[in-house]
């Protein structure tokens, strides 16, 4: 059965990031994911989510500004990579997040898929209880970005043979990429541990651009399990003005508009 959170980096932007938790809880939201909790200590994130399930959040990108997206698949960056991993692995256990995302990084090439590889492998025997994934990002929004399709994330997830690493399903990414996200989804939902919803191609509140989100939320809860299905998506509006999809999904009794 799904549960819906909130990209908090991306919605109720209209407050201070601490102030979102409460927002997304109010709104209905089951839970949250936050990309990079760290410009706050983590005793403010835990008074904050005060009890709001915590379902992902990523490694360190380094200085984004600078241009850098994480460091797994880096070259000569294993010391970062590994540094920054053991900081993610030891808020996510405190914070109680259910998945811990790490960022490849931009680099290409047969040696930073080599140096990811053995990144993945040492991070699964460093934090065996904690749950990972990756995740393939289009190179238009991520230019350079070493993990940029669904195959090639699920050859080396296939190659590595780790049940502690599962493939986020980004809707927006899957169909930035390949150009048709059902079929990216019947490909390789049977990897997916964590799903991500926004518009096509507004990238605004999910819905509309062929993808069937009741079907997709139907077939989670065939699955017996639990799975997080997360709003990341820029508002049209305010947050709090364009959240009908979260409600038509809980219910899921009506079609979800464009």
């Amino acid at each position: 059965m799904p549960r819906f959170a909130a990209n908090l980096t991306m919605l109720f932007t209209e407050v201070p990031s601490l102030h979102r938790p409460e927002l997304a809880a109010q709104a209905g939201f089951d839970g949250a994911e936050i990309l990079f909790p760290y410009d706050h200590p983590e005793a403010e994130w835990e008074k904050a989510l005060s009890g709001l399930p915590l379902a992902l959040i990523n490694t360190p990108p380094g200085n984004w500004s600078a241009g850098d997206r994480g460091f797994a698949a880096v070259p000569g960056e294993e010391e970062r990579f590994r540094t920054g991993f053991l900081r993610a692995a030891s808020l996510a256990t405190r914070l109680g997040a259910e998945r811990l995302h790490v960022m490849a990084g931009v680099a290409r090439g047969p040696q930073a898929e080599q140096v990811y590889r053995e990144n993945l492998t040492w991070a699964v025997q460093q934090a065996p209880d904690l749950q990972l994934t990756v995740e393939p990002i289009n190179p238009d929004d991520m230019p350079g970005y070493f993990l940029n399709d669904f195959d090639q994330a699920a050859r080396i997830l296939e190659d590595l043979n780790a049940p502690q690493i599962g493939l986020q399903f980004d809707l927006w990414h899957a169909a930035r990429i390949h150009g048709n996200a059902s079929a990216v989804w019947a490909a390789h939902r049977h990897r997916v541990s964590h799903v991500q919803i926004a518009g096509f191609p507004s990238r605004n509140e999910p819905g509309g651009g062929g993808f069937d989100l009741p079907a997709l939320c139907g077939e989670l809860d065939a699955t017996g399990g639990t799975i997080w299905v997360s709003g990341e998506y820029r508002p049209a509006r305010a947050t709090v003005h364009g959240l009908m999809w979260l409600q038509a999904l809980k219910s899921r009794n009506r079609p979800i508009g464009d």
